[in-house]
């Protein structure tokens, strides 16, 4: 006989206002780290953004991809190299990085999302000139700025194809490959890409999944609601470093855009993203401004 616990229907009622407050709204995911490299956590992904879609929410999915780059470099003899989290491109590097984000790892994930019933279409930054781009300056913390190659910003994004695919009930899976302006390939950092495209869409939220349970302050305590000030502190005291940067600066970016709110979250845990959107307590790290 089937369980009668009566928290089932309390659990599925708590869901009702978020579900009600979100319907029609635009959730931009950044998903990388362990959520997109653990074979167990790859299904409940595509279930939770399938299920998103269903009750009238417009996911739009971002992904990173930076050790399956690495893996396949290695592969062919070639050693990563980062400056501040951020991967040194050449331009034989500039072609693996579009090999693997927009031809293997893009496409793993639409076909997951369509298995399970979904209806997600693949894109890159080239595709209708989704993410213009121009390269990026590199400065180290003493000032001196760097050449890091073709690593792009985004110029601007054209959002015309998202909201075409997203208004047809399509889940739009984006690769962070941009094109500059003589037609050149840029590897943009996913983080950066996520936060640029939720202000260019005015997304209701901005959700990263991480492999950490969000932003730790110096005492390796959570931060449960980050400001732009503490951020800044964490920074100039080396707490916030490396990949989280990226990170905290997508954030910023996008509440900046008009974004309502920004989250840093454990990806590593199933159904991450349905616990912080459909629960009170949520997740991970809120940012403001």
């Amino acid at each position: 006989m089937a369980s009668r616990d009566p928290r089932r229907a309390e659990i599925l009622l708590e869901t009702l206002p978020y579900i009600r407050e979100f319907r029609g709204k635009t959730i931009v995911i950044k998903y990388g780290g362990a959520a997109m490299e653990r074979a167990d956590l790859k299904e409940p992904f595509a279930l939770d953004v399938i299920l998103l879609r269903l009750v009238g929410i417009n996911p739009v999915i971002v992904h990173g991809g930076g050790p399956q780059i690495g893996a396949l470099m290695k592969r062919l003899g070639k050693e990563p190299r980062f400056v501040g989290g951020m991967r040194v491109t050449d331009e034989e590097t500039v072609e693996i990085v579009e090999m693997v984000l927009v031809g293997k790892i893009n496409k793993d994930i639409v076909g997951r999302i369509n298995h399970h019933g979904g209806r997600a279409i693949g894109l890159s930054g080239k595709d209708a000139s989704l993410l213009q781009a121009r390269r990026r300056p590199h400065r180290l913390p003493n000032g001196d700025e760097v050449d890091i190659g073709l690593v792009g910003e985004v110029e601007a994004v054209n959002t015309e194809a998202i909201r075409l695919l997203t208004d047809d009930g399509f889940i739009p899976v984006i690769a962070p490959v941009g094109v500059g302006s003589g037609g050149e390939t840029y590897n943009i950092n996913a983080d950066l890409v996520a936060g640029d495209i939720a202000a260019a869409l005015g997304a209701e939220k901005l959700i990263h999944l991480t492999d950490v349970q969000g932003i730790l302050d110096v005492e390796r305590r959570l931060v449960s609601t980050l400001t732009r000030k503490d951020a800044e502190r964490l920074v100039q005291d080396g707490v916030i470093d490396g990949g989280m940067l990226p990170k905290v600066e997508s954030a910023l970016r996008a509440l900046q855009g008009g974004t309502a709110k920004a989250h840093i979250i454990d990806g590593s845990q199933p159904h991450a993203i349905l616990l912080e959107l459909f629960t009170r307590e949520g997740i991970g790290t809120e940012i403001v401004l």
